[in-house]
């Protein structure tokens, strides 16, 4: 567990990069989402990894996390994070193993709240002259050294086509990420009032990340002293 290692319980190793995210904006608030609304440019730190950490050149489902930085207003992030996935209506919430980290999206698996719908969240990565790409985590940082990498950020709800909001472009060379310290990344602690997960599995969600970040603080999770006597009991 996160708490015994002082790491995170899934991807235990990544590299990080920076990039930009341009949100152009719809004009005519069909998102019901100011964020998603309203044209933007936004600075993006992100974490490229591998979900378990298999050894060498064998699939592996691969994460990534993104933080938008200053998303809601100076000093206010939002974090996604999003993982190897299917496009289809039942494979965007399963996480998928693959053997070139451009091969599909990468999704929220769980939905998103996003003004009156719920809807997942993807980035669909761009070849733009990107041949096959492993996912080794030397493979991901010679890509990313290779040329920009461009991923087309898409959201759908259930019976609707995905559609584009965002575009994230990739520019920086990647460094990686020791195995004992990591950004910690949050989707629930870094959300916006209008675009944050649903309650569904968030209570167990939660919990992992909770211990995920007393893990890496080095301290072990809060016992109750009794049952029910605890606020998660």
């Amino acid at each position: 567990m996160a708490e015994r290692r002082a790491a995170p319980a899934l991807h235990p190793a990544g590299v990080m990069c920076t990039g930009t995210l341009e949100v152009p904006g719809t004009g005519d608030g069909r998102w019901r989402v100011p964020w998603l609304d309203r044209p933007g440019s936004y600075a993006v730190t992100v974490r490229w990894s591998r979900a378990l950490g298999l050894p060498g050149r064998l699939p592996d489902g691969l994460g990534l996390a993104l933080r938008v930085e200053n998303a809601d207003g100076a000093g206010a992030p939002l974090d996604l994070l999003l993982t190897s996935s299917r496009a289809g209506r039942l494979g965007r919430h399963l996480p998928l193993l693959r053997h070139d980290a451009l091969a599909g999206p990468y999704s929220t698996l769980v939905a998103y709240r996003t003004g009156h719908r719920t809807r997942v969240l993807a980035a669909f990565p761009a070849r733009d002259g990107h041949g096959p790409v492993g996912v080794s985590l030397p493979a991901l940082r010679q890509a990313l050294a290779r040329a920009p990498l461009r991923f087309d950020l898409r959201a759908a709800a259930p019976g609707e086509p995905w559609r584009p909001f965002a575009t994230l472009t990739l520019t920086s060379a990647a460094h990686p990420v020791p195995r004992d310290g990591t950004v910690s990344y949050d989707p629930y602690l870094h959300c916006l009032p209008e675009l944050r997960p649903t309650a569904w599995l968030s209570r167990l969600r939660e919990a992992a990340y909770r211990g995920s970040r007393e893990g890496r603080s080095g301290r072990r999770p809060d016992r109750p002293s009794a049952p029910g006597a605890g606020p998660d009991e």
